[in-house]
C-alpha cells in the first residue's frame, strides 16, 4: 500500500493500561483534543498520562517528517526545549548531596573568569531565575545574531566574560534567564570533570530508567526517530523551522513521553536512594524582601483548580513541550508536539480537566471551576477615558490601550494584541488568552496609570504618557552612532524624512518611534532605548532593554 495512504488509515499507536483508572468517555475527549493534528500533511505530537503509576493514555498524532510522512508515534523522541532545566537543576541537586559543591556557593569559585558585578551569585539563584544575569538569547540579539544562527555555550560564555552589569540585584526579581542554566553545565563539568552529556547519561538518564532521553550538543547530529519541528506560515502552511541550536543546560534535552513519565513519578514516589534528590528539587526561596517564587529548581510549583501542580513548559524552533505531575493525585501528564501553532500548555489542563470529576470524586469538597466571566457594561464615552500609551520603566516596555468596535484593546506590536473588557470599576480583563490577566486602570486628572496581573502574580506597573510633536531639531538630537563595548557591537541611529531609523550590519534598519523626551521604542532588538545627557543635553549615550536585558549601554561615538 501507497505509503501516504498508510499514514492516513492507520490507527494511532494506543496503550490502556490499567483501564479501570480513565473511563472510555475521557479516553474519547482526550482524543478529541487532537483531532487537528490528525489531518493530511500535518505535524503533530506524543501525549501520555500516568495514574498510579500506570500509563492509561498514550497516543500518537500527526506526522514526524512531512517530507517523508512519517508517522509521530508514541516512541518517537522529541527536543524537550526548556522542559530540560529540571535535569541540569538535578545534576546540581546531586552533586550538592555529595558535598562536591553547595547550591549557596557564589558561582565565581567555579567561574573564576567571570566578571566581578560587586554582587555575590549563588548557584542557588540561578537555579530559582533570581540571578540578575542578562539571558543569552535577548543578550546575543542585541550583539548582531539573527534568530537563524547557531549558538553554543562557548558563545555564551565569551559574551558573558565581557558583560559588566546586571539586570537587577541578585535574588530581589524573578526573570527567566537561559544564562544561569548554560553556565551551571559548566560548573558540573569542572566538578566532575566529564563532559555534561556523557556524566547526566551516566548519573540520572541511566539509573532512572530513561534509556530514550539524551543531551543533544550537536545540532546537525543525525539520530534516528527524532521529530522535526516546523513553524506555520502566513499562508497557512509549514516551514522547517532551523535547527540552530547548539547550547546545553537551557535545553535540548531529547526525550520521549513514556521516558518523561517515568520522571515525573518520582515528585511522588522517588525511586530509592533517590528521595532526598527529588524533595531538593521542590525547594522554593523567598525574594530578598520577603516576596513569593514559585519557581524551584528547574521547575513551577503551581495550582492548577484547586490541585497542586509541578511542571515545566517548553519552546525551541518548532516544539513546544510540556511535562507536569499533580502529586496528590500521582497523576502525570506530558504533551509533545513538533509545530509551532500548537499549545502544550494549556492542552494539559485540558486533559486535567477532563479527568477532574473521576479523580476528584472521593473528595468531601470537589475543586470548582472558574465562575464564567461576568462583564459589566460602559459606553464608548466611558471606555475612552483610559486611552493612552503606557510605559512600564521597570521592565523597559510599552504598551498601548485603544478603542475600536466598541471594545478596548491591548495593543502589543502591529501584529498582537488582544480585546479587554470591563469587569469592575476601573478593572478590565483580557481576553483570548490562556492566563488569567486583570487590568486596573487609575485615572488621576491627566495622569494615567494601569497595573498589570497574570495568574495573580507579580503585578507590573505602567505609567500613561501622551505623545508630543517634535521638530527636525528634536528628532536631529536622537542620532548618532553608539558602540557597546560589552557586545563588541554598533547602532546607527539617523534621520530621513523626519522618520528616525536604526541601522545595524546584520539587522538592517527598522524604524524608532520616540515614545516621550529621551525614551524610544522600536522592534526587536532594540525595544525601547532610553537617551543619557550631560548638564548642556547633549546626548552621551543610550540605555537599551529588550526584556531579558535590561539597560545595557551604549556609548555615543559620533
Amino acid at each position: 500500500m501507497n505509503l501516504k495512504y498508510l499514514v492516513l488509515l492507520i490507527p494511532l499507536i494506543i496503550t490502556l493500561n490499567g483501564n479501570a483508572q480513565i473511563s472510555k468517555k475521557q479516553i474519547n475527549q482526550i482524543d478529541s483534543l487532537f483531532i487537528d493534528w490528525n489531518k493530511p500533511n500535518h505535524p503533530g505530537g506524543s501525549i501520555g498520562v500516568m495514574k498510579n503509576d500506570k500509563i492509561v493514555f498514550s497516543r500518537s498524532y500527526g506526522l514526524a517528517s512531512l517530507e517523508y510522512l512519517a508517522p509521530n508515534s508514541t516512541e518517537t523522541i522529541f527536543n524537550i526545549a526548556s522542559v530540560s532545566k529540571q535535569f541540569t537543576a538535578m545534576g546540581i541537586v546531586l552533586l550538592h548531596i555529595q558535598g562536591k559543591l553547595s547550591i549557596d556557593d557564589d558561582i565565581r569559585k567555579y567561574l573564576p573568569e567571570l566578571p566581578d558585578f560587586g554582587e555575590k551569585i549563588t548557584i542557588r539563584q540561578m537555579l530559582h531565575h533570581t540571578s540578575g544575569l542578562r539571558s543569552l538569547h535577548a543578550m546575543l540579539g542585541l550583539a548582531g545574531w539573527r534568530a537563524d544562527d547557531s549558538r553554543t555555550n562557548e558563545d555564551l560564555y565569551r559574551f558573558m566574560n565581557m558583560q559588566r552589569d546586571l539586570n537587577f540585584k541578585p535574588g530581589s526579581e524573578f526573570m527567566y534567564c537561559n544564562t544561569g542554566y548554560m553556565l551551571m553545565v559548566k560548573i558540573i563539568e569542572k566538578v566532575t570533570a566529564e563532559k555534561f552529556p556523557t556524566w547526566i547519561k551516566k548519573n540520572i538518564f541511566e539509573p532512572l530508567g530513561m534509556n530514550h532521553t539524551y543531551v543533544e550538543d550537536k545540532y546537525n547530529r543525525v539520530v534516528t526517530n527524532n521529530a522535526t519541528s516546523y513553524n506555520k506560515s502566513i499562508d497557512g502552511n509549514y516551514l522547517r523551522a532551523v535547527e540552530y541550536w547548539g547550547y546545553v543546560g537551557s535545553g535540548n534535552i531529547h526525550s520521549t513521553t513514556n521516558d518523561l513519565l517515568k520522571w515525573l513519578s518520582n515528585f511522588y514516589a522517588p525511586q530509592t536512594n533517590w528521595e532526598e534528590a527529588f524533595k531538593l528539587m521542590k525547594t522554593l526561596d523567598k525574594l530578598n524582601d520577603g516576596s513569593d517564587n514559585n519557581y524551584a529548581f528547574g521547575l513551577f510549583i503551581d495550582k492548577h483548580l484547586g490541585n497542586d501542580l509541578i511542571q515545566h513548559s517548553g519552546a525551541i524552533g518548532g516544539f513546544r513541550t510540556y511535562a507536569g505531575t499533580y502529586p496528590d493525585k500521582k497523576l502525570s501528564i506530558v504533551v509533545l508536539t513538533n509545530f509551532s501553532a500548537s499549545s502544550s500548555g494549556s492542552k494539559a489542563n485540558q486533559i486535567h480537566e477532563i479527568l477532574l470529576t473521576k479523580l476528584d470524586a472521593d473528595n468531601s469538597e470537589p475543586v470548582k471551576k472558574n465562575d464564567s466571566l461576568k462583564q459589566i457594561y460602559l459606553s464608548n464615552d466611558e471606555l475612552k477615558k483610559y486611552e493612552s500609551s503606557y510605559l512600564n520603566d521597570k521592565d523597559s516596555y510599552a504598551r498601548k490601550i485603544y478603542l475600536r468596535n466598541d471594545t478596548l484593546r491591548y495593543f502589543r506590536s502591529s501584529t498582537s494584541e488582544s480585546p479587554i473588557v470591563p469587569i469592575g470599576n476601573d478593572e478590565f480583563q483580557m481576553l483570548t488568552t490562556d492566563a488569567d490577566l486583570k487590568i486596573k486602570f487609575t485615572i488621576n486628572g491627566k495622569l494615567k496609570s494601569m497595573i498589570v496581573t497574570v495568574n495573580n502574580g507579580e503585578p507590573s506597573i505602567f505609567q500613561g504618557f501622551e505623545s508630543r510633536t517634535l521638530t527636525t531639531k528634536d528628532l536631529l538630537s536622537y542620532t548618532g552612532e553608539f558602540y557597546s563595548q560589552e557586545l563588541e557591537t554598533t547602532y546607527n541611529m539617523y534621520l530621513e524624512n523626519d522618520t528616525l531609523f536604526c541601522h545595524h550590519a546584520r539587522h538592517g534598519e527598522f524604524k524608532m518611534k520616540v515614545l516621550k523626551n529621551n525614551v524610544l521604542e522600536s522592534e526587536w532588538p532594540m525595544t525601547i532605548t532610553k537617551y543619557k545627557r550631560n548638564k548642556k543635553g547633549e546626548v552621551t549615550g543610550i540605555y537599551v532593554s529588550n526584556g531579558r536585558v535590561r539597560n545595557l549601554w551604549f556609548e555615543k561615538q559620533k
